[in-house]
């Protein structure tokens, strides 16, 4: 058996290897490569919201359907891979411009704190990737509900549900924080309502909520599935006996294949490239998809699992293994001689 010393001083040579590596690359790429191209496709997302809310005004059934499927990507765009890569700081080097986009992004178009998509997602989820109590998805299971009224029919009432959670969050936070946070929601509910009434030219409430919510529905499955699809499932660890990040990673974190609507809307980050992510949150979309190959590679090389598997897969295991996997608190996973 090889000694704890060294096998612990092993796990860390990797790590800093991969870092080396990944920073080599990083260093010898463009700013549009690290950080323009992400931002070119969420500019390209608010330069398409004129045309979305004039379809959705047309009478052809043809366009309206044509609208509301383009402000729903335009809508995920923003909110899933705009919010995302800004509560990473990796859409921008200044920490004003950042918390300016995330709180845009997340508040102003998601309808949630900005505060605490940090605090779940980039404090708690990243840093206890799968450790069980921690960051182990448990906050995606709704365990009362059956199999297929929760993976199809309740994510389409993610947006009547968002703002909710966020105004319910708001008792932890200071009044300042609390007030910022329902103003910028209702900041960007109203603009939303007030659009769609002024150019889209809705005349009735019921029919122009109805529109927003469906706008806002369009890739609620996705979401949903994509969130649990990649961790649940997986390896799971005690706090008590977490292992290396390099084993943590790349054990309990899982890609899927490259979509071209998924990777576009949610980011290569969110979809096909989720193990580069969990490794270095800290890259954009792009150099997520760059630096792919450079990852795999090594992970192969060194004997380490670099997991993935297709979609209509981890669905059909999702509904094959719904109690198991939903319901029921997962297993402890123990990495013998790695621990």
């Amino acid at each position: 058996a090889v000694p704890a010393g060294q096998a612990e001083e092993s796990d860390e040579r990797l790590m800093m290897e991969l870092t080396e590596l990944v920073q080599r690359a990083v260093k010898d790429s463009s700013w549009w490569e690290k950080q323009g191209i992400d931002c070119a496709i969420v500019a390209g997302a608010f330069l398409c919201l004129p045309a979305g809310f004039l379809l959705l005004g047309t009478a052809s059934p043809f366009c309206l359907l044509t609208g509301l499927l383009l402000m729903g990507t335009i809508h995920a765009i923003i909110t899933v891979k705009g919010s995302h890569l800004a509560s990473h700081r990796a859409l921008s080097n200044s920490k004003a411009w950042t918390e300016f986009w995330n709180i845009f992004f997340t508040e102003v178009c998601g309808s949630f704190s900005a505060k605490a998509g940090v605090d779940a997602h980039v404090k708690l989820h990243h840093a206890h990737t799968n450790i069980i109590g921690l960051g182990d998805s448990s906050t995606w299971k709704l365990p009362f509900l059956p199999r297929y009224i929760y993976l199809f029919m309740a994510p389409l009432a993610v947006p009547i549900i968002t703002p909710i959670v966020a105004v319910g969050l708001l008792k932890d936070y200071s009044p300042g924080l609390a007030l910022r946070t329902i103003c910028t929601i209702l900041l960007g509910l109203g603009a939303h309502y007030w659009l769609l009434v002024h150019v889209s030219g809705f005349q009735s409430v019921s029919s122009t909520l109805l529109c927003m919510m469906l706008c806002r529905a369009v890739f609620s499955l996705p979401y949903i599935h994509v969130n649990i699809f990649q961790h649940i499932g997986l390896a799971m660890f005690s706090p008590l006996q977490r292992p290396k990040r390099i084993y943590q990673m790349t054990h309990g974190v899982l890609n899927l294949p490259r979509n071209p609507v998924l990777n576009w809307t949610f980011g290569h980050s969110l979809i096909s490239c989720h193990v580069e992510h969990h490794l270095f949150p800290y890259l954009s979309d792009h150099m997520c998809l760059k630096v792919k190959p450079i990852v795999s590679r090594f992970l192969k090389d060194n004997g380490l699992p670099y997991q993935e598997d297709a979609y209509l897969s981890r669905l059909r295991l999702f509904i094959q293994k719904y109690e198991e996997l939903m319901v029921f608190a997962p297993p402890i996973t123990e990495l013998v001689g790695i621990q």
